[in-house]
């Protein structure tokens, strides 16, 4: 339904020395409930902040649209702060006693996604450890802006967390929780976050997957000053969307796997480049790459080892956005075989959980000078015409299996295979929409009850 359309007002002369400024904001086009205008005058006059504010508060509105007028308020007992850069969600009785809780939870949503994304299991946090965490739902990447790069949102994200930091003075200790395309923007996100201890150790966690160095081991090392905990992803493409069923939607086909790679940039912008590892800055290699190693300013793998845990859960089937050995972090042969496969009946869509050891770690990270070194002399028997292929198939995949397996992660693999909602399995294993995922509760469960405070 359309609100109104009147053409723009002509400035009037009342009287001698008075004149009607005409008020632009009056005559536009706009949609009920749908809360973007057709038409809208020029904003040059204000301030980039307040532009950002004004976006912000549009994609609240526009979560509602058509299908639903607001979000729901709370659950009794829990308090939702917003901001410019998110919601702050907490136990209102906790924050008013003499001990407010002291750990902070970040939580980032995914391609195309928003604050909303987390709302169940943000309130699930709060109310299960109600004097123990703040949760804090990011919304500095939302809608278009998930196009502009992994390093972008990063930067925006990390911007974000030092903001509540400062906000929030009495945390002590820093988690975050990451969907999808969101686990790689926190991932560089900590890296930007990370702060050296000036106390230094000899670490026993292997070497630098690139110069063969030992990897030092800060005893307090420091996510945007705080202690880090948990670092949970899930279904996160951690080896990025290149390669055979990385991206289960094109149902394996090369050549509708090349040519999704050739055009990813063309629908989701510079996140399409560095899902698929066609970004070259500066003849840089590609992100993906880059950030399973400690650079000159951006700590990546470092940061990842500061947290007690790093998890990764992944949809083992009918994730059609991101494959299970991306996002389980994993090998083909490495997938647990389907006799391996558990039901437990607090969980019952958790059906693996694996959990690292030290002697791999230290495998892994030993191994991956002879895997680069090999791997190239494998592209240049195949020839110049297949080089580029058989270096991102191979090589690529590897380092950054490699790279990130220098630090231990735990694995849980998560089936909906019986549940009608197994074809939606991607948002499902967040409970993106209660309504329309309701069966991913139990996987949020075994989240919250295996957090580490």
């Amino acid at each position: 339904m359309i609100a109104a359309i009147s053409p723009a007002p002509q400035t009037a002369t009342l009287a001698s020395g008075r004149i009607r400024i005409p008020n632009p904001n009056r005559h536009s086009i706009r949609f009920c409930k749908l809360g973007f205008p057709l038409w809208k005058p020029k904003l040059n006059w204000l301030s980039y902040g307040r532009m950002q504010q004004m976006q912000m508060a549009w994609v609240r509105g526009l979560s509602g649209g058509c299908f639903k007028s607001t979000e729901p308020p709370p659950k009794q007992g829990i308090k939702v702060e917003e901001d410019s850069g998110g919601q702050d969600i907490f136990d209102a009785d906790a924050m008013e006693s003499k001990v407010s809780p002291e750990h902070l939870v970040i939580m980032v949503n995914g391609l195309i996604g928003s604050a909303a994304d987390w709302r169940f299991a943000a309130e699930q946090f709060v109310k299960k450890m109600p004097d123990k965490v703040i949760v804090h739902r990011s919304e500095c990447n939302y809608s278009k802006l998930t196009f502009d790069g992994v390093d972008m949102m990063g930067e925006r994200l990390a911007q974000e967390v030092l903001d509540v930091v400062k906000r929030r003075p009495e945390v002590q200790k820093i988690s975050f929780v990451a969907h999808s395309l969101g686990g790689l923007v926190a991932r560089y996100a900590i890296g930007r976050l990370y702060e050296r201890s000036s106390k230094l150790g000899q670490s026993d966690y292997g070497m630098n997957s690139l110069t063969g160095e030992h990897l030092d081991q800060p005893c307090e090392d420091r996510i945007a000053g705080l202690q880090p905990m948990n670092f949970i992803t899930f279904a996160t493409p951690h080896l990025g969307s290149r390669g055979h069923k990385q991206l289960p939607l094109l149902c394996g086909l090369p050549f509708l796997e090349k040519r999704a790679s050739q055009t990813a940039h063309l629908v989701v912008g510079k996140s399409g480049k560095h899902l698929f590892l066609t970004d070259s800055d500066e003849g840089k290699p590609p992100l993906l790459l880059r950030m399973v190693d400690d650079g000159d300013d951006l700590k990546f793998i470092s940061a990842l080892r500061a947290f007690k845990r790093r998890v990764a859960y992944a949809n083992a089937n009918y994730d059609h956005m991101v494959g299970w050995r991306t996002s389980s972090i994993r090998r083909q042969d490495e997938l647990p075989k389907s006799n391996l496969l558990v039901v437990d009946e607090k969980y019952p869509h958790v059906v693996y959980v694996e959990r690292e050891n030290k002697n791999k770690i230290q495998n892994s990270a030993s191994s991956i000078a002879g895997a680069q070194t090999s791997d190239v002399e494998e592209g240049g028997r195949k020839g110049e015409q297949n080089r580029s292929t058989v270096l991102f198939s191979i090589q690529g995949t590897e380092v950054m299996i490699r790279g990130l397996t220098q630090v231990p992660w735990e694995r849980v693999d998560v089936s909906f295979q019986k549940s009608k909602q197994r074809y939606v399995a991607h948002n499902t294993i967040q409970v993106k929409s209660y309504w329309l995922n309701s069966d991913g509760t139990d996987v949020v469960f075994h989240m919250i009850d295996n957090f580490l405070l």
